[in-house]
């Protein structure tokens, strides 16, 4: 006896209450294995695949791609041969290379798959693209690429019309949400961390060969923020409603750029680390990343955010608060200058400027300082 089964848009984290349609890998009318992936879905933190909770047939899809769904909201129907009972797992999986094939390019998912088929790339000469993902793992972006530097419509013409991806429109809304809902002020703070600097130069081989790691200045940034925001908890705190919410750890996100998009996966207990278990964490969290391998757990409860635009050459920035933190530190680029001592000197120092906006909602502008001054103590003092 067979029954209708309806698949919900599972939730994707404690934060997350809604999901873009990316794509679907299964039409009406096909057969649908258990925990095969079903479609493709993605948020402002990561792009999840969806595996169909039962086996059967896909009898109706009701959500359209590149449309955002709530949490529970009915995505598709599928025919089952028997009634399902109990709790059903929609815990969503991400796409793995296997053992034996993650050394070679030669492994493409249904939505890599899919992509190559509507753009009329046939299997021969999809083997001949070149990967960036991790092991080689061919991407959309990398077909994207190579569609372009083939040359086709666009370039004949003097306009490119790029319909933004699925991640790419959550991250805006998610902007714009925050940059409208929450009153943003920004200071900003110079910091010598020419002795930082040496010190890493003076360990980097042997910190690398022990730790498998490598140190580097945005360690001791992550220890600082971290260090100085249990001293000015505030900048710690998240808003709900009228209620100011306190919490006594402090997870740190790092902003890290992929594929024209942002992925802030977190650092957790950032407060308690050590250099090594630090550096370690980012390198580890920065990887996944870059190879689109994060975990929906590893983008979740940060409190308060770091994002190095000094990365692309800019000496300063001002960063976009990331709802529903209430503070988010940018980095600037590192800059050699010549600087007057206390003793009337000169000295070619290396600074670096950072900024701090904040929800003035939650905190005002001598708190802010207060901070801000604090986090340039850690690192011009080393403690």
């Amino acid at each position: 006896m067979s029954e209708e089964f309806e698949v919900k848009m599972p939730k994707l984290g404690e934060s997350i209450v809604s999901a873009t349609v990316v794509s679907w890998m299964k039409k009406v009318g096909d057969r649908v294995d258990l925990d095969e992936p079903l479609l493709e879905v993605s948020t402002d933190k990561v792009n999840s695949e969806i595996p169909s909770p039962v086996a059967g047939v896909l009898k109706e899809i009701r959500a359209k791609e590149e449309q955002t769904y709530d949490v529970d909201a009915v995505i598709c129907v599928i025919e089952t041969s028997q009634a399902t009972t109990g709790e059903i797992d929609q815990t969503p999986i991400h796409a793995q290379p296997t053992e034996d094939q993650s050394d070679r390019s030669g492994f493409y998912s249904p939505a890599v798959l899919r992509f190559a088929k509507e753009n009329g790339i046939a299997m021969s000469e999809l083997e001949t693209i070149k990967g960036s993902g991790g092991g080689g793992r061919l991407s959309r972006k990398d077909i994207q690429r190579y569609l372009s530097e083939k040359g086709g419509p666009s370039t004949h013409s003097s306009l490119e019309r790029v319909k933004m991806t699925g991640m790419r429109k959550a991250i805006a809304d998610h902007m714009v949400k925050s940059f409208y809902q929450a009153p943003h002020a920004t200071l900003v703070s110079e910091v010598d961390v020419t002795d930082i600097l040496d010190h890493i130069k003076s360990v980097k081989e042997s910190f690398l060969a022990e730790n498998g790691a490598k140190l580097t200045i945005t360690t001791y940034i992550m220890m600082a923020i971290a260090k100085a925001a249990l001293k000015f908890p505030y900048i710690n705190a998240s808003l709900d409603g009228d209620t100011i919410v306190l919490k006594k750890f402090v997870n740190v996100g790092i902003a890290v750029s992929v594929d024209q998009a942002i992925l802030v996966p977190v650092v957790r207990n950032a407060h308690s680390m050590s250099a090594v278990d630090m550096a370690k964490s980012v390198a580890d969290l920065a990887g996944k990343a870059k190879s689109q391998t994060l975990s929906p757990d590893e983008v979740q409860a940060g409190t308060i955010t770091m994002t190095n635009f000094g990365m692309g050459g800019a000496l300063i920035g001002i960063p976009i608060i990331r709802f529903p933190e209430v503070a988010i530190v940018g980095v600037g680029k590192l800059d050699r200058k010549l600087c007057v001592m206390d003793d009337d000197s000169t000295a070619i120092r290396t600074k670096v400027h950072l900024s701090l906006t904040f929800d003035h909602r939650v905190i005002d502008g001598m708190y802010g300082c207060g901070y801000l001054e604090e986090v340039k103590r850690i690192l011009e003092s080393g403690q």
